[in-house]
């Protein structure tokens, strides 16, 4: 694109003090909100044995609450650079709550399915603006050797907001109706919404950037046909009326392809919706391979190990949601002191005991069998958090940082986009794994729980493999150059 957002006025460094206070009410207001809507893409997954009771669904048709959500994530994040870049800080984020606040409030009031998966859609419009939004504006607003304290808390939202949106639908639905998922998250969007339109300022400039309207229904085609053809193999089922399961994953993969090449035409023209000029920084490129396997991983621990605990172990789903609380606690706990950490040694010293520790907890998972006492289950998954903590700050902040500012929000879309798709890539061949090798087990005589076991061994090990190549990716993490007050490159 031709223009790009710019910082409104210089950063941080020297601000008068009311500017600092400014910057801090803004990226709060920011994490608070960007955290609420990350966590409300996952409480739904819980909800759909009880909504198909209650709304009287099949579960391929309850699971679309899920699947609506993701393909309109992927639908609209490739979209947000364009929409950063063109207008001001103020109103995307009244934008975005705007459409989350909205399906909120349908979705409590939705008297059926159609609505409820409406709700979802229009939810999602806005969740998928804020997450871009919030990264763009951190680079912005921050100097470099303060980036790894603050993106630490943009790991938070990212990482601990969908481990721990289980465990908090478990807790709700234990003791309220399903419609209480949207009636709690109101009041906190709307809230959001009021202090936004009351406090919130700009910090941007917007320019005129044209948008290419070729590229649009070529993003949403490319990347909705992806992330729904891979969603669909996650679910473990075909799609609806019959379509046979590969018929979108071709079409995603082609159009998808499309879009790459005219992104790549477009480039030096400064007119891409995507600009694709990101992934000339190696640092960045990295960075976006290792996050896509430790997303992968992340998404597909949180559909595995629910499953091992309740059909292979006999617990309760809240027993279940309960476990994996400890180690959404401790990614949390950790985001900023990694943060810190990044400051002061850089990326490399923390993503490889981190892409070590990620791999000797899935490791540890092939090991799980029925016999498995619940604290080593436990462990595993803290270990798998710790790992993930000591990546995610250091990835996002190296990567991001190595890209000049006018590409901010094409790095920060460009993660967002391939976040939704890792995630489900994770969740289809993990799942498709587990259901084939189980399936196998049973046809050999194993009882149900033996033949489940295995299969979910199978795609624990799956895991386990690609970890490694999150080692060796590892070794070539470099601090962006130009990063102030840190240790020189290559550290």
């Amino acid at each position: 694109m031709s223009a790009t957002t710019t910082p409104a006025r210089p950063p941080l460094d020297g601000d008068a003090p009311d500017n600092a206070a400014r910057d801090r009410l803004v990226i709060a207001l920011l994490l608070i909100s960007t955290f609420v809507m990350i966590l409300n893409e996952t409480v739904m997954a819980v909800a759909i044995p009880r909504l198909m009771v209650d709304l009287g669904v099949t579960a391929n048709a309850a699971q679309w609450l899920t699947t609506a959500f993701l393909l309109t994530m992927a639908v609209v994040i490739p979209i947000t650079g364009f929409l950063i870049q063109r207008f001001h800080t103020r109103t995307i984020f009244l934008m975005a709550l705007s459409f989350f606040s909205t399906g909120t409030l349908i979705g409590a009031l939705a008297p059926g399915l159609g609505l409820l998966i409406f709700a979802r859609v229009v939810q999602a419009c806005g969740t998928a603006m804020m997450m871009p939004l919030l990264m763009t504006t951190v680079m912005t607003l921050v100097p470099p050797d303060n980036r790894g304290k603050v993106m630490g808390n943009i790991s938070i939202v990212i990482s601990v907001a969908p481990a721990i949106g289980p465990t908090i639908s478990g807790i709700i639905l234990n003791l309220l109706d399903w419609r209480w998922l949207f009636i709690l998250i109101l009041p906190i969007g709307l809230s959001a919404l009021a202090l936004g339109y009351a406090k919130l300022v700009n910090v941007t400039e917007p320019k005129k950037v044209p948008l290419d309207v070729i590229s649009v229904p070529l993003a949403a085609v490319g990347f909705g046909g992806l992330v729904y053809g891979l969603s669909t193999i996650g679910e473990g089922h075909g799609t609806e009326g019959g379509m046979p399961i590969w018929v979108p994953l071709v079409v995603g993969v082609v159009v998808l392809a499309a879009f790459i090449w005219r992104q790549l035409v477009l480039g030096p023209e400064e007119r891409a919706l995507l600009d694709l000029r990101t992934f000339r920084e190696k640092v960045f490129t990295v960075a976006v391979i290792m996050m896509a396997l430790a997303m992968m991983a992340l998404f597909g621990m949180i559909i595995l190990l629910p499953i091992y605990m309740q059909n292979v172990l006999g617990m309760e789903p809240l027993q279940a949601g309960l476990m994996l609380l400890p180690g959404g606690l401790t990614m949390g706990l950790l985001a900023p002191i990694v943060g810190r950490l990044f400051d002061a040694f850089g990326a490399r010293k923390l993503v490889i005991p981190g892409a070590v520790a990620v791999s000797a907890a899935l490791w540890t998972m092939v090991t799980f069998t029925p016999e498995t006492v619940i604290a080593w289950v436990l462990g595993a998954h803290i270990l798998l958090s710790i790992g993930l903590a000591f990546l995610f700050t250091p990835l996002f902040t190296s990567g991001l940082g190595a890209l000049p500012p006018k590409l901010y929000s094409h790095g920060s879309a460009m993660i967002g986009t391939l976040q939704q798709v890792s995630g489900a890539a994770g969740i289809a061949l993990f799942v498709s794994v587990m259901s084939v090798v189980s399936a196998r087990a049973t046809a050999g005589g194993a009882d149900a729980v033996h033949a489940l076991s295995q299969g979910l061994s199978m795609g624990f090990m799956c895991g386990a493999i690609a970890s490694l190549g999150l080692i060796v990716a590892g070794f070539f993490v470099r601090r962006p150059p130009d990063s102030a007050g840190g240790p020189p490159p290559g550290h």
